[in-house]
């Protein structure tokens, strides 16, 4: 099964990340399929491919609850 989640990067108190799509089965921090956007949460910076994360919700991703409400903060 596919989700799309969050993969933690940068240093200790320092969080950068990134949204990937990756297996299910794997580690948070495992090598995702396809990174498909970041988010930045100190300085609010982020992008999300949109068009991406429908066209796989679609094949039968699923989103976690964090990622669903970076993009319902963002995008809608």
């Amino acid at each position: 099964m596919l989700k799309i989640r969050l993969k933690r990067l940068g240093r200790k108190k320092q969080p950068f990340y990134r949204i990937i799509l990756i297996d299910s089965r794997k580690k948070r921090d495992g090598k995702a399929i396809k990174e498909i956007g970041f988010y930045n949460p100190l300085n609010k910076k982020h992008h999300i491919d949109i068009l991406t994360i429908n066209d796989k919700v679609t094949q039968g991703a699923q989103i976690t609850k964090t990622v669903k409400n970076i993009i319902n903060k963002y995008y809608k």
